[in-house]
């Protein structure tokens, strides 16, 4: 038998033939080696009923769908990603509608495996590359992400906070304020002042400036000493934000995140402050705090596929492989997550089900979701199919939204 799906509501891929995006609320995969929280089974099936998991079985049933001995991955969770600012301006003079680039982006998210998505919305003032953030701008992204109706991705928010911003702070107040009583959202407090987080080396911040905008050195040197003369009049309303945002945390009215803490006093401050994860931390000091602490720790796939920082920080394949990262974003790049996993697999840093557990196990405990992340009675059938018995890198070949989510509208 073959799945069938609602065409007119997912489609399907014509070249290969599988199904693409919602299936129908109870049906059975066979002949699929599952990825499980600590191995991967022979060729096995998965009983879906009402959209929940109900069974794994370790032999080929019939089913509905014959996965031909390929990969069943959880669905994968993506807890920081930005590219939905670039997709709705590909060039900073090009900017599209935030309903195209939403089900413009939908679709390369499906082809990535993503199941879940937190969208970054920046509360902040901050223009590089061509792309432009202020804090109106984080409310359009939010108003639209929370009007886009769709079957195959469940579309969430990560509150990107500017902690020296005082119109970011004003808007993102207005923002949390007007949540749904009950919601607790995910908020990440930053600070890209030179000489600590990020650019600890000032001269890394010049030399990103000279890339994004074209400046002559002198121009980057003297824009740089601008910054830091703002930070130290900002100083008071940084002071302000993070005792704000230490209050949100503790009453347990937001999921606080730290983004690039750098040393093991920033980590306790973190903790104190109320935060649960360490977002991309930049030196093994803080990785090492952080784990020690129990916060959890986020790390960028694209650095794993480099093989290193673009900004000179720490690798995070080597704060995986001391088992100081519990989960990857895709930052920017989506395909990047399953890119990620393949790589730490073939370098032998971690084996495969370690390895998916940082791109679906993982995000979801960062994200506060214990309904999804695994392959395992009772959770929803957030899956991904994966080609791995080819040439080359592994490919997605469909991902399977399980319609009984209730936790969004």
């Amino acid at each position: 038998m073959t799945l069938e799906l609602d065409q007119q509501a997912t489609g399907q891929d014509q070249q290969s033939g599988w199904p693409v995006a919602t299936p129908p609320s109870s049906y059975v995969i066979s002949n699929a080696r599952v990825v499980l929280a600590d191995r991967v089974t022979d060729p096995a099936s998965v009983i879906i009923r009402d959209g929940l998991i109900a069974e794994v079985v370790e032999r080929v049933l019939p089913g509905d769908l014959d996965a031909g001995g390929r990969l069943l991955l959880p669905g994968l969770i993506d807890v920081h990603s930005d590219a939905l600012e670039k997709e709705r301006a590909p060039r900073s003079n090009a900017v599209l509608p935030w309903d195209f680039a939403l089900t413009s982006y939908e679709a390369k998210l499906v082809a990535a495996g993503v199941t879940t998505i937190f969208h970054g919305a920046g509360f902040q003032h901050k223009a590089a590359r061509g792309t432009e953030r202020s804090p109106e701008l984080a409310l359009e992204l939010c108003a639209a992400v929370e009007a886009h109706r769709t079957r195959r991705i469940d579309h969430r928010i990560l509150h990107r906070f500017a902690i020296r911003s005082e119109g970011g702070a004003a808007l993102l107040r207005r923002r949390l304020e007007g949540l749904p009583a009950g919601e607790v959202p995910l908020v990440s407090h930053e600070d890209h002042t030179p000489g600590q987080g990020q650019y600890a080396d000032p001269k890394v911040l010049i030399k990103a400036i000279i890339g994004d905008g074209g400046m002559e050195r002198a121009a980057a040197e003297e824009r740089v000493t601008e910054i830091l003369a703002d930070a130290a009049r900002t100083e008071p309303v940084r002071d302000a934000n993070l005792a704000w945002l230490g209050d949100l945390a503790r009453a347990g009215r937001i999921r606080l995140l730290g983004h690039d803490p750098d040393t093991a006093a920033a980590i306790d401050e973190l903790r104190d402050r109320g935060a649960t994860t360490a977002e991309f931390p930049t030196t093994l000091e803080a990785a090492r705090r952080a784990k020690d602490l129990g916060l959890t720790s986020v790390a960028g796939a694209p650095n794993v596929l480099r093989g290193r920082s673009h900004s000179g920080n720490v690798a995070a394949a080597e704060l995986i492989g001391l088992g100081l990262v519990d989960a990857l974003a895709s930052d920017y790049l989506p395909s990047a997550l399953l890119g990620a996993v393949i790589t730490l697999v073939r370098s032998g840093t971690i084996g495969l089900p370690a390895a998916v557990r940082l791109i679906t196990a993982g995000p979801a405990a960062v994200a506060g979701l214990s309904d999804r992340g695994r392959i395992a009675p009772g959770l929803l059938a957030d899956l991904t199919l994966v080609d791995d018995m080819g040439p080359g890198w592994p490919q997605v070949l469909t991902t399977f939204k399980s319609g009984a989510d209730r936790s969004r509208p």
